[in-house]
């Protein structure tokens, strides 16, 4: 089985062909509609992850409180966030789901991501959309309508910055080969994972992401997308792209006779939550991001119970590349 291209460590961390793994999506807390989350724990419950083995953490991007849209996510931005997680963790992948790329000029883009990815010692993952909450745009003076083409440029751009004195002009800037961006990732690159088309050809996001973060779906049409996918990649590259998709779960231990669905995700117990990964598994989902937002059982448990039932199978690649 061809390997995937092992960028830095937290990409080998998650990402094997023909395995999946399974992450977190912070706060890893319980939380209501338009309600907050507890913010004092999420250090202590990122380090409980690691411990337990948990591939990765994902930080969302959610630069405004939009009350309509009903989530305010872990609030911190992700940048500083993950310098702080940085230096309060060993191991873990620091992933970003996903780093809104038309709101941030892609200079500071660049320089953050390089500059978490040293300090962290190779473990960030940076997954980029181009923005799902129309609000934003007129709040940054940003046209929401050509989002699409300003997050190819920013894209692009951000590429560019890990070469030694880049030279690049679009609508972003011109690099004129005079001046460079310091310092460089940890790899040969950042690793950018792109969310969904982000208002790109599909045909494009397969020949340009280092790995597609899909959103969840019934299995079999997850399997259907994914199949689609893996063609796509066939025919445009020369090794394979991972999937990555997240999964809200309410792990429950009184299971009931079939999974009941839940927003983007579903209440179940632990077996049922096994047989729905390794379906999952076999339709080429490389990594789960678990988000426990409407998880009812103490969290601190629930994380104990998912690591001691599911990492004998789903566990995470411990070498560095």
């Amino acid at each position: 089985m061809t390997p995937f291209d092992a960028i830095n460590a937290g990409f080998a961390r998650i990402f094997r062909p023909g395995r999946l793994s399974l992450g977190l999506v912070v706060p890893i807390d319980h939380y209501g509609i338009a309600s907050l989350p507890e913010l004092n724990r999420i250090t202590a419950r990122v380090q409980q992850a690691e411990a337990l083995g948990f591939g990765a953490v994902w930080l969302r991007d959610i630069p405004f409180n939009v009350p309509s849209f009903g989530d305010t996510g872990q609030i911190y931005d992700p940048f500083v966030f993950a310098t702080w997680l940085a230096a309060k963790t060993e191991h873990i992948a620091l992933a970003s789901g996903s780093i809104i790329l038309p709101l941030r000029h892609p200079a500071h883009v660049a320089k953050s991501a390089a500059s978490i990815d040293q300090l962290s010692g190779g473990r960030w993952i940076m997954g980029v959309a181009s923005g799902d909450r129309p609000e934003e745009y007129p709040a940054t003076a940003k046209d929401y309508e050509h989002r699409g083409a300003a997050f190819r440029d920013h894209f692009d751009y951000i590429r560019a910055m890990a070469d030694d004195y880049p030279r690049l002009s679009n609508s972003a800037g011109q690099l004129r080969g005079d001046i460079d961006c310091l310092p460089k990732p940890v790899g040969q690159r950042i690793p950018m994972a792109v969310t969904g088309a982000s208002q790109q050809p599909m045909d494009w996001v397969a020949k340009h992401a280092d790995a597609w973060i899909t959103y969840p779906r019934p299995p079999a049409l997850q399997a259907q997308i994914i199949q689609d996918w893996q063609s796509r990649v066939r025919e445009l590259r020369d090794t394979p792209v991972p999937v990555s998709q997240s999964l809200y779960i309410d792990l429950v231990r009184d299971a009931p006779a079939q999974p009941i669905p839940i927003h983007l995700g579903w209440r179940l117990g632990i077996q049922q939550l096994h047989d729905l990964l390794a379906t999952l598994q076999a339709s080429d989902v490389n990594h789960v991001a678990l988000n426990l937002r409407f998880n009812t059982a103490p969290i601190e448990d629930t994380l104990t119970e998912l690591a001691a039932h599911l990492f004998p199978i789903f566990g995470c690649q411990e070498e560095s590349p």
